[in-house]
């Protein structure tokens, strides 16, 4: 019987990225989200304020329910995802309209110029004007953080990588015979790339963390544990 894997990575106080859990487990069901998350709670996992992944059902809800975060739809997948409702020929036009959102200096800028350009849109593309209307501030909550951080802040693209490598060496074996030869698997992986991240640069900036730390930002949207989740 198929099952996804999901994996969860941290950036942490010190700038660093850490692998912080992963499981084995319908994607799309909510409990399993719910639980997921909860046993990241129980292991201490905390001050999260900002979640990055891709639309899976139950996950959004399973966020706020547990860690009262934001929630940051992954920007590449939704692209994907709008341009589907456009003519091929159509998507470089579209694409660079959307774009402009997030060429913005502010969330609030952002959204103006995001809500002008499913206007300018709607005429010939409705359901991707709808499409905007109801993902705003999913695709949009990155940009309430601080600059510096942003691009490592819209998409789980970081995290594919990763992925990547899960999936070739699982596909390697092919079959399991159970989840525990799974974990084996996954878990040798992980085990690598969290000693190689451990030693190799930083991924964000500790002085933008200490920046935040004298700023008036909502404490809903920003603390510097920040997760990406994929499954």
């Amino acid at each position: 019987m198929p099952v996804a894997a999901i994996i969860a990575v941290a950036a942490n106080t010190e700038g660093r990225r850490e692998i912080i859990g992963v499981g084995l487990g319908p994607s799309e069901a909510e409990t399993f989200w719910t639980e997921f998350l909860r046993s990241l709670k129980a292991r201490g996992l905390g001050g999260v304020r900002l979640v990055i992944s891709d639309a899976h059902t139950g996950l959004k809800a399973a966020i706020v329910r547990v860690f009262e975060a934001t929630w940051q739809r992954c920007r590449v997948h939704w692209m994907r995802n709008a341009l589907a409702h456009v003519s091929r020929g159509q998507h470089t036009v579209v694409a660079a309209a959307i774009r402009q959102a997030f060429d913005q200096p502010d969330r609030a800028h952002a959204g103006e110029t995001w809500r002008k350009v499913a206007e300018q849109l709607r005429p010939r593309w409705p359901k991707l004007a709808d499409l905007m209307d109801t993902s705003e501030h999913d695709v949009l909550a990155y940009m309430s953080f601080p600059r510096q951080h942003r691009t490592k802040l819209h998409s789980t693209n970081p995290i594919e990588r990763l992925n990547k490598e899960v999936k070739r060496r699982a596909d390697v074996v092919g079959i399991f015979p159970n989840e525990a030869s799974i974990m084996r698997l996954i878990g040798a992986v992980l085990f690598e790339q969290n000693d190689e991240w451990q030693t190799s640069s930083r991924y964000m900036m500790v002085e933008a963390f200490a920046q935040i730390d004298k700023e008036e930002i909502d404490p809903m949207r920003y603390s510097p544990t920040l997760g990406q989740i994929s499954g």
